[in-house]
């Protein structure tokens, strides 16, 4: 079940750990951590009233322009994970999120992650319009989520 009220901000995403996450030792392979980071975002923004469809139909589309990752420990095929997604910073065309993975209480993965807002069809930087701007801004102030 996805957590549709942020807690302090936070959106959480429970993700479990299935074979084709992980290596052949039974340890989630490094990129998946970023593709549990992805969904946490997108599912944010689905919260927000925005799907990815809509978005390019806007004639806009977001990309992550820089991660800043550190791996901490390693989680393991059948793990129950959360992965949070944090709005830190919101600018006129760029979103920074800080977010984590963890098991229970250990953390397990966390990193800065740095979203760009592009015109869909040049690629080029647009600024977030402004009804989604403000609904960023009230979640990223611990509100304003549908739920």
């Amino acid at each position: 079940m996805i957590e549709k009220k942020p807690r302090n901000g936070e959106f959480t995403l429970p993700v479990r750990v299935y074979i084709e996450d992980t290596d052949a030792g039974g340890i989630v392979y490094y990129v998946n951590y970023l593709k549990f980071m992805e969904r946490a975002r997108t599912e944010f923004m689905r919260t927000l009233g925005y799907q990815h469809y809509v978005l390019a139909d806007e004639n806009f589309q977001f990309v992550v322009h820089s991660a800043n990752v550190q791996y901490r420990q390693p989680a393991r095929i059948d793990d129950a994970l959360a992965v949070t997604a944090r709005l830190k910073q919101l600018g006129k065309a760029t979103l920074f999120f800080d977010q984590q993975v963890r098991r229970g209480d250990t953390l397990l993965c966390q990193a800065e992650i740095k979203v760009a807002c592009v015109s869909a069809d040049t690629l080029r930087p647009t600024g977030i319009p402004a009804d989604l701007y403000n609904k960023f801004k009230a979640a990223s102030e611990g509100e304003g989520l549908n739920g």
